[in-house]
């Protein structure tokens, strides 16, 4: 009689399977117009937001990617300089700020993250949403006690 974990064949598999995943998502090219401003993981997540969800203030990116204001204010600036976001004022508010990505660098952004966004609809489409759900919820806990393992030292917001 066998004492493994029911889990253990999954926990196997999504450990096999999850460095393939990043390995793809790392080399996924960048269109030529964005080779030039050094983007990073960290800015997939800002980009992927204001590409998906439009137009944010700082507060709005920070509370969705889970990170401290000031690290988004950091990334919104560096990524000002370089010309692929920009901030105006928030006419409802004139004392916030609205970032956005450059018009001239929505289009190549759009491509760049589009084949992820792809993958995603085709794998999540043929599930119900009570089963999307579970999934994402899953991947929230996943992400969770991975942050939570005093082995991994502490949680970096970037």
């Amino acid at each position: 009689m066998s004492t493994a974990d029911p889990a253990d064949e999954a926990v196997r598999e999504l450990l096999l399977l999850t460095p393939r995943l990043i390995g793809r998502i790392k080399r996924l090219p960048l269109p030529h117009q964005l080779r030039s401003f050094d983007l990073a993981p960290r800015h997939l997540s800002l980009l992927s937001l204001l590409l998906l969800d439009g137009p944010l203030t700082v507060s709005q990116l920070a509370e969705k990617l889970n990170v401290a204001p000031t690290t988004v204010s950091l990334i919104v600036s560096e990524l000002s300089r370089k010309g692929v976001l920009e901030r105006r004022e928030d006419d409802a508010d004139r004392r916030r700020r609205i970032v956005d990505i450059n018009p001239t660098s929505r289009e190549a952004i759009s491509q760049w993250l589009s084949p992820g966004a792809r993958a995603w609809r085709a794998a999540l489409s043929p599930l119900s949403p009570a089963q999307r759900r579970m999934f994402v919820d899953t991947f929230l806990a996943y992400e969770a006690a991975f942050a939570d393992d005093p082995d991994q030292g502490p949680a970096s917001e970037t």
